[in-house]
Parts: structure tokens; C-alpha cells; sequence
């Protein structure tokens, strides 16, 4: 079954409103044959939606009257709900997205030199329980649709003005809340999405996706999606990352180093990017640094060191800049590309969870997005009732 055939809605009828965002473009042409119409339209659509950022049927043009007053009755175009968008004093920039049920997910922009790298989120919360992160401390509540994922590209593309002809985003990482394979068909769906030619255009290898080592998944993934690869490790041993990733209990590192050589094996010039966060104490020691250049050797490897960003409640604490510096440096001599991640966007929280977390705790933060869903949603819907009245009067 293709990923279009496995994401696709339902033809008619049509007893609710249909969100056209987070189909693919196989998805859509298939729709709109569903719908008695050629399969041309969800092209039309597509490029509408992702390189005019276009959410307004009555806005294209290029589609009949008709139609459109009949997507406008049957169809939606709804990213997630922007509750708050931060901009930190280097240039970074997050924001807190409001789902249905009172939830929300955090996706954040970071401007270097030659890229712009979105880092968005494919669970609200997550289940892995990760001990040094903060996500994982909030426990986890549901997966994204297909929609709410590509959704945060889409309102990234809008708020930074991303077009076709000037690439604001050229990289998109799948590496905020949550584990992307664990919500593998929509994951997979929305990097479709970002790739396509009618979506976002992006190569291969500017989509990544991270895991912290769902092996069966893995080997799933290589056929199912072209795209970059990244494993969240954080430790060159099976004692240490049995308490830093719970995970690893179950899938141990020999078989999770097996089956990252199976992703890139076939592939001209590919590497796994293999990130490892510096705690002190924990998994800073220069014999660490050892054992894990070991454990790598038989892996095509870039290693992301980062410093660890500490958060209300951790006990773990930043691994101190010589012993960074000292545990890259055994890397490179062994012939490794290893690169320590700069922190970025500190006085807005822009480490993976801590908007939320730093808000307030889990059941407060559902109230209050609970109530903040429920005020824009009832100014959606107040404005689409004057519009079909002012419709209605022309």
C-alpha cells in the first residue's frame, strides 16, 4: 500500500469537514477524483496551499467558482493554532501551537549563515521518558496528524516569509517533541510533503529524521522515505544508555548500530548523524569519548555534540566547556566530523520542551491552552459565519 493510499479520506460522502493539508499530492489528485473531478485540481491545490501559503479556497483563482464554493462547504485548510511566536535576540524564533483537546507542541527556527533549520514536532509529549529530557518528563498524550506536522512548516513558511524564490527554510529536522517513528505513516507523509516539487521543494538530505533507536522502524524507513537520518545516542554504552534512554533495554546498541548500517548501505556518500548530549559527570569523560569512537567505527558517522540544556526539576547539569572540547577533539583525532551545537535561542527556551515546561505544569498547561484553542476557534468560526453572510448578501 503506497503512503498516499495509507493517509488518503474517504470519497464521498462527505460528512465532515475534510483538511487538505497533510495529504500527499498523490493523496489529493486521488481525492478530487473521489470527488468526480480531475485529478489536476489537487496539483492546483498543492501549489496553492504550499508555495503561495495560500488557506482561502475563495482565493484561487485558477479553480472554478463552483468548486470552490464546494471545497469551502466540504473542505478545510487548518494548521495548527498559533498561541504564542517568540523571537529571540539571535535571531531565533519559537512558537507554542495549539491542538484540539487543549494541547499544544513547540517548533522552533534556527538562522545560521548558509541554512535555516526548522526543527518541528510529530507527538504531543512523548512516551520514551528520555531521563535528560524535558519533553519526555511531561509524559506523552497523543500523535500529529499528518496535517499538524507539515502545519508547523507551513506557519514557519507564512510568519518567515518562505517562498519558492527566496528559501527562508532549507532544512527541516524532525527532532522536536516527540519520536517521529513511533508515528511513522504521518511522519512519513508530512517528509513527503516537505520534498515534494508541488510542496517545499527540499532535497533529501535537508529532511532528517531523528530516532532514538526504534530498530525495526529503521530498517521500515529506508524504503519508505528518502530522506537524512539522525539517532539521538548520548551514550558509548549499554549500562549508561539503559538509564539515559530507557529504549536501549530493548533495543540494545549492537542491534541499533546494525540496522543504522542497513539505512546507509546503498547510499552514495551518506552518513548517520549520531547526536550526544554532554552531561557533566554522566557521559563527558574522555574515555567515553574513547568507547565511542570505537563503538562507531563500523557506521558512516557525524557526530553532534551537545552541550546539555538544563531545565526546572533536572538533576543533570551542562558538561563544562574544556571537557567538551576535550571529548570532540578525541572524536576528530580518530577520524571523526564531530561539531559541538552552539546553544541557541536561550531567552526564549528554545530547547525541545521548555516553553511548555517552564509555563506550567502539565494538567495547568492543558487548561490554559484548553481555553486559548477555544477563544480562536470561536473567532474562526464567528469569522467564517460573516463571511458566508457577506457571501450570501453579494
Amino acid at each position: 500500500m503506497s503512503q498516499a493510499t495509507a493517509i488518503k479520506q474517504p470519497s464521498q460522502p462527505l460528512t465532515q469537514p475534510v483538511n487538505l493539508m497533510g495529504l500527499t499530492a498523490a493523496g489529493l489528485c486521488d481525492f478530487f477524483l473521489g470527488l468526480g473531478e480531475k485529478s489536476f485540481r489537487g496539483q492546483q491545490i498543492m501549489r496553492w496551499l504550499y508555495h503561495q501559503l495560500e488557506a482561502d479556497f475563495s482565493n484561487m483563482l485558477n479553480i472554478s467558482r463552483a468548486l470552490r464554493e464546494r471545497l469551502s462547504q466540504h473542505c478545510e485548510i487548518r494548521p495548527p493554532a498559533v498561541i504564542t511566536e517568540q523571537h529571540a535576540a539571535d535571531g531565533t524564533r519559537k512558537w507554542l501551537l495549539g491542538l484540539p483537546g487543549g494541547n499544544a507542541v513547540e517548533t522552533v527556527f534556527i538562522p545560521e549563515a548558509t541554512r535555516g533549520t526548522l526543527c518541528v514536532s510529530s507527538q504531543i509529549g512523548c512516551a520514551l521518558n528520555c531521563s535528560f529530557c524535558s519533553t519526555g518528563a511531561q509524559g506523552f498524550n497523543r500523535n500529529l496528524t499528518a496535517a499538524e506536522i507539515i502545519g508547523q512548516v507551513w506557519i514557519a513558511a507564512r510568519s518567515l516569509g518562505h517562498t519558492p524564490a527566496k528559501r527562508v527554510i532549507t532544512n527541516v529536522v524532525m527532532m522536536g517533541m516527540g519520536e517521529p517513528l513511533l508515528n511513522f505513516e504521518p511522519v512519513v507523509a508530512a517528509t513527503e510533503i516537505m520534498r515534494d516539487d508541488l510542496g517545499f521543494g527540499l532535497a533529501g538530505r535537508r529532511v532528517t529524521v531523528s530516532t532514538a533507536g526504534l530498530v525495526p522502524k529503521i530498517r521500515e524507513l529506508k524504503s519508505a522515505a528518502d530522506v537524512a537520518f539522525a539517532v539521538s545516542l548520548h551514550a558509548p554504552t549499554d549500562e549508561l544508555r539503559n538509564i539515559l534512554v530507557p529504549l536501549n533495554k530493548k533495543y540494545k546498541l549492537a542491534q541499533l548500530l546494525d540496522a543504522c548500517a542497513f539505512y546507509v548501505e546503498g547510499k552514495r556518500g551518506a552518513r548517520v548523524t549520531f547526536e550526544y548530549t554532554l552531561i557533566d559527570g554522566v557521559n563527558d569523560h574522555p574515555d567515553q569519548a574513547r568507547k565511542l569512537a570505537r563503538l562507531l567505527r563500523c557506521v558512516p558517522a557525524k557526530i553532534n555534540l551537545i552541550p546539555f540544556n538544563p531545565f526546572p526539576g533536572t538533576r543533570y547539569r551542562r558538561a563544562k566547556d574544556p571537557a567538551i572540547e576535550q571529548f570532540r577533539q578525541i572524536l576528530v583525532g580518530r577520524g571523526y566530523v564531530a561539531t559541538v551545537r552552539r546553544t541557541r535561542g536561550g531567552d526564549i527556551d528554545a530547547a525541545c520542551g521548555q516553553l511548555v515546561g517552564r509555563v506550567m505544569d502539565r494538567t495547568r498547561r492543558q487548561a490554559l491552552n484548553k481555553a486559548r484553542m477555544e477563544q480562536i476557534e470561536q473567532r474562526e468560526s464567528s469569522d467564517s459565519g460573516e463571511k458566508l453572510e457577506s457571501t450570501g448578501r453579494g
